[in-house]
């Protein structure tokens, strides 16, 4: 059986009609911070469950609920997910198999 992750990022309080059909029958969402409002962690969530952290716009009483960081196991994966990978502490090689980021706004796979 597949298990799907979608990953999501820098929404900035706008969850487009695209990005959700994209979305659509996932088993996990990962948001990599910027949500922007809770009301679109709300919207995913509706979707399929949800793991969020905090970017760098992400900020008010609302944001608190979310870390800057978060280490997540989907699917038998070590999944590290933060916002700026600029910022990036851990060591990859310490049992994370994927590490997932936002705030580029550039799409982008490394091996």
């Amino acid at each position: 059986m597949m298990f799907r992750i979608g990953i999501i990022s820098d929404t900035h309080g706008l969850l487009r009609p695209e990005a959700e059909r994209g979305l659509t029958g996932v088993d996990h969402i990962i948001h990599a911070g910027d949500i922007g409002r809770p009301e679109i962690v709300d919207a995913l969530r509706r979707i399929a469950p949800v793991t969020a952290i905090r970017g760098n716009v992400d900020n008010g009483e609302w944001a608190r609920e979310y870390p800057d960081t978060k280490l997540v196991r989907l699917a038998g994966k070590s999944i590290y997910v933060l916002h700026d990978l600029k910022t990036l502490k851990a060591d990859p090689g310490a049992g994370i198999d994927v590490i997932v980021s936002g705030h580029s706004h550039v799409p982008k796979i490394d091996t």
